[in-house]
């Protein structure tokens, strides 16, 4: 690309003649244009060049991150042409192509893609990374995906053409158009670190979304007649009744992935107002963290957890909601216990990671053999440690409770707010209040906050009302450092990366016992075992904020007050 940009620049009185080579230097080693790399290197603010190349080339700059495209536009511009010029086409009204640009004196690029399109050119300036996130978005989605449908549609048509003068050829699976995109759907989900796929028929449109570091992204809009072909091949590779269309159903999927390593699909489908509705969670074990160290606790709630963990008898319940990491948190306890002088017993619904060494038991509850059967029969099989996967009613409480009190470690999860709410919850379910407090060692919640991105995270200052409201003193403030990612090609223009675990660790202090007995609220026991030294969530996602390993807006999206 023969870019003008740093002669003009120069002319200016923007850039020295030595800046200008340090920086088209940059630009040879890191194949970035000379904008970016301007920037980047600190030679001018962003703010300061863009007015100036908007003002010498006479076009407005526009931020296209997030902004709509259309797909039409996006045909008239091959791929491979929009990467080399750094162009991507927004918009076409008629014989006016919307454009977005990262260098607007590239003018034999710009003629060379009007011939192309055939039409004119109607161009904006923005940055060279809203550019390339917009490319990786908008044209794997149309040309990835969009090549498949399309070969959908032509073979419909083929077959609906061949179907009235001979018998259909027979193809192999795997040349069908709708096996390719089931298959794209799961590989994209792997290439993007998605925790789970969302397929979701409504009245006038079809989408597919994945959940990326805990918030859901729209990946595709496939056409709604394609619906019921697409859960169908899910379906068929879940090993579930296709026929029935009235029930839930619960399957699984196993890929063996070219690098070598599996990767697991657990896959729930569920009848809705307009068709089904598939959710596929993504199970990989090579990302399953069992190092307890490496999970996100505070030193003093490391702790307080490994010991109650180590203890002969007891329960350790983790609560949360779905998704908030509970298993993980669990099969790192139990990877600790893992011991061969240890008899270890799960009960799951579902087993999503196996764990040699380890009994692992899944239950049936359609045949009778529930979280309550299991726990039973485990009493009979000499157990050392107990994993329930959710107590879930009063008679699976009560057997995990007496379990626990004559010699067995018992671990398992509840679905509450927070840790000394899982007192108010056992007690609703009938379980005698001297119970729950000889029983329980400790309780732990725990919710999943995205981590900044490690490439454009960014030192900000917090408005005094905020230090305020999250207990900040001036003086902890000058003393930290809070950061936000401002949005990468690294991390897809979402300035996060990652998640880590929040936690709020209480363990059974002799008081908090007593106030059980008493029955104490939830809010008179959070009181009492903030005072004696338990971090309620909000303080540990506070904690995380200014270490600047997350935002602010994360600290308030994952916690309450």
């Amino acid at each position: 690309m023969n870019s003008q940009l740093g002669p003009i620049l120069v002319e200016k009185g923007l850039l020295t003649d030595e800046q200008l080579l340090n920086a088209q230097q940059e630009c040879e080693l890191s194949g970035r244009l000379l904008p970016t790399c301007i920037v980047e290197i600190g030679m001018l603010s962003e703010k300061i060049l863009y007015e100036t190349l908007c003002q010498h080339f006479n076009i407005p700059y526009e931020d296209i991150r997030g902004q709509s495209i259309d797909e039409t536009a996006l045909k008239i511009i091959p791929h491979e042409l929009a990467v080399k010029h750094s162009v991507l086409p927004l918009k076409l009204d008629g014989d006016k192509l919307k454009l977005a640009v990262a260098d607007p004196s590239d003018t034999n690029g710009l003629n060379e893609l009007k011939f192309i399109a055939n039409c004119n050119l109607d161009i904006v300036l923005t940055s060279e990374l809203s550019i390339r996130l917009g490319q990786e978005r908008m044209y794997n989605k149309a040309v990835h995906y969009g090549r498949i449908i399309d070969s959908i549609k032509v073979e419909a048509l083929k077959e609906e053409a061949e179907a009235k003068q001979k018998p259909p050829k027979i193809e192999k699976a795997e040349d069908a158009p709708i096996i390719q995109l089931a298959d794209a759907i799961l590989s994209d989900a792997i290439r993007k670190n998605a925790s789970d796929i969302h397929i979701e028929p409504y009245e006038n449109f079809f989408r597919v979304r994945f959940r990326i570091d805990g918030v859901l992204h729209e990946i595709m809009r496939p056409p709604p007649k394609l619906k019921s072909a697409l859960i169908s091949r899910i379906k068929v590779m879940a090993s579930l009744d296709v026929a029935e269309r009235r029930l839930p159903q619960d399957g699984r999927i196993k890929i063996h992935l070219s690098s070598g390593v599996s990767m697991d699909f657990r896959v729930n489908v569920i009848p809705t107002l307009f068709g089904e509705k598939m959710v596929l969670r993504l199970l990989d074990k090579s990302n399953l963290q069992l190092d307890m160290t490496k999970l996100g606790f505070e030193a003093e709630q490391l702790a307080d957890f490994v010991d109650s963990i180590t203890k002969t008898y007891g329960m350790v319940l983790v609560t949360g909601p779905t998704g908030s990491g509970k298993t993980t948190t669990l099969y790192s306890a139990l990877s600790e216990l893992n011991k061969v002088a240890v008899n270890v017993f799960t009960a799951e619904d579902p087993v999503e990671f196996n764990l040699p060494g380890i009994n692992q038991v899944q239950v049936h509850e359609d045949i009778g053999f529930d979280f309550t059967a299991a726990l039973r029969a485990f009493l009979r099989q000499d157990p050392d440690v107990i994993m329930v996967g959710e107590i879930r009613d009063t008679a699976t409480a009560e057997i995990a409770i007496k379990a626990s009190l004559t010699g067995h470690l018992v671990l398992s999860t509840l679905h509450t707010n927070d840790a000394p709410s899982t007192i108010g919850r056992l007690l609703n379910m009938g379980v005698e209040p001297f119970l729950v407090a000889s029983s329980i060692n400790l309780i732990l919640a725990q919710r999943l906050a995205r981590k900044n991105c490690s490439h454009c995270r960014k030192e900000v200052v917090l408005p005094a009302e905020v230090l305020e409201d999250l207990n900040i003193t001036q003086e902890e403030a000058f003393e930290c450092m809070f950061q936000k990612g401002q949005g990468c090609l690294k991390c897809g223009n979402t300035g996060y990366s990652g998640r880590i675990a929040i936690y709020e660790v209480m363990p059974m202090y002799e008081e908090i016992r007593e106030m059980v007995l008493q029955r104490a609220s939830a809010t008179e026991i959070k009181q009492r075992a903030s005072q004696l030294g338990m971090l309620t969530l909000r303080a540990s996602a506070v904690n995380r904020l200014k270490q600047g390993v997350t935002s602010l807006e994360e600290v308030y999206r994952v916690t309450d007050s």
